[in-house]
């Protein structure tokens, strides 16, 4: 009997982060850290559920949800050996509706659906393979990736036989490059410090806290008022020292030219990037402001919604940092494709990560792109929160500031039972 997707189950999840301020920042200055939360349902005997969700911060996420539930409804029915002996047509199928892409072609809440339904196929994926994710990817070969991808609108800037190539050539040290990563782990920087709402009292223990626990790379929120910033800044900088990175987040706050200016109120502390200085579309002002600020490098991709994005912003060398979301795309497959634009331009990745579940997610996809694209550590780090792990069945594992490699089959994507149903919006026990 062949096994099939026969239900799926979705789950409006939302963690009340708004009441200590955990995530602040400049643009959100109370965000409840949510998730659009779903699983795939099967008859396979062996691996019945895949488990999926995208991020958002509260309200809108049961807009999200709805969305979710049009486009796993394409998924019923398809068998199992279907998905996961193709999962980039598995992709294209989902966004193949003409009728859901009128809402917002690859934007926009259905594309975040699309994001978990995705996720969850990958997860599904991989426990039938008996791998986590980064592993099924690392293990395949050029051409399997490369069939990941939908090349559509991506062929000006990479021809998938240049992305051959490119994995070709990353194809002889995987193994030792394998073996470094789950000897040494990813380098990670931490944003714990400092969000917005936080005191500067509490700056300063988080930071010293930071240090501490052996981080050498710290991130700030920017963006309210310079003065502030210039005063945050000097704390962060006199505990951490001169040696350490430090970078700042305005998350789309500033104007360009405004942007350009917070930048010289604040270069004297030493920044290594200046993340979303403005709107995340805006392509060309991303350039201007990456001229102007050099060498500090221009850092986004969070709002980044496809690929198409990315392969702007590299073409138009507006970008120093590229920092893919595992759920603002569409999913693995989204984010396989710019991890090879990113690589054919010489950018490093540095995912996105401050939000519910994201860093059980994005370690996956750099450890992947370490073994199998880029080979390089340098100037590459995982952007890491220590707020909601807990609530997750394979969480991440952090020594020294480094991720260890997830060893559990799946994309360590599933939410424990209780969590879904203790903060389950609005019935949650948590919201009573």
């Amino acid at each position: 009997m062949t096994a099939r997707v026969v239900d799926f189950e979705t789950v409006d999840l939302r963690f009340p982060t708004s009441r200590q301020l955990d995530g602040s920042d400049a643009m959100n200055p109370a965000p409840d850290y949510s998730a659009a939360y779903v699983v795939l349902r099967t008859d396979h005997p062996a691996v019945p559920e895949g488990h999926g969700f995208t991020f958002t911060i509260g309200r809108g996420n049961d807009l999200v949800v709805a969305a979710v539930r049009a486009v796993a409804n394409r998924a019923r029915g398809i068998p199992v050996d279907d998905i996961v002996g193709d999962l980039g047509a598995f992709a294209r199928h989902l966004t193949a509706d003409s009728q859901l892409r009128w809402l917002g072609p690859d934007k926009g809440v259905i594309h975040l659906a699309t994001a978990a339904v995705v996720n969850a196929a990958w997860d599904l994926a991989a426990k039938l393979a008996g791998k986590p994710v980064w592993k099924l990817l690392a293990d395949m070969s050029p051409r399997e990736i490369t069939d990941l991808v939908d090349w559509r609108y991506l062929r000006d800037a990479l021809t998938p036989e240049a992305a051959v190539d490119l994995l070709e050539r990353a194809e002889p040290g995987r193994a030792e490059r394998e073996a470094r990563i789950r000897r040494e782990g990813y380098p990670a920087y931490t944003t714990s410090a400092g969000w917005l709402g936080y005191d500067d009292a509490k700056l300063r223990r988080l930071c010293q806290q930071a240090v501490d626990e052996g981080w050498d790379s710290v991130k700030l929120k920017v963006g309210a008022d310079l003065a502030d910033d210039r005063r945050r800044c000097r704390i962060a900088r006199e505990i951490i020292g001169p040696d350490r990175r430090l970078m700042i987040d305005a998350n789309q706050t500033l104007g360009v030219a405004e942007a350009v200016e917070w930048h010289r109120g604040l270069a004297e502390f030493g920044i290594w990037w200046f993340e979303e200085p403005t709107s995340p579309d805006d392509v060309l002002g991303h350039a201007t402001i990456q001229r102007e600020i050099a060498p500090t490098h221009v850092a986004t991709g969070e709002h980044a919604h496809n690929p198409v994005m990315f392969k702007q912003f590299l073409q138009a060398g507006a970008i120093g940092i590229c920092q893919i979301d595992a759920c603002r795309l569409g999913g693995v497959n989204e984010a396989v494709a710019s991890i090879l634009l990113a690589a054919a331009h010489g950018v490093p990745v540095c995912p996105h990560a401050g939000g519910v579940g994201l860093c059980e997610l994005v370690q996956h996809l750099s450890i992947f792109d370490y073994v199998a694209v880029s080979g390089e550590l340098e100037n590459r780090v995982i952007e890491y929160v220590d707020h909601l792990h807990e609530h997750f069945l394979d969480p991440v594992r952090l020594r020294d500031g480094r991720y260890l490699p997830p060893e559990a089959p799946g994309y360590s994507a599933e939410i424990r039972r209780d969590t879904l149903e203790r903060y389950r919006f609005p019935g949650g026990g948590a919201w009573h």
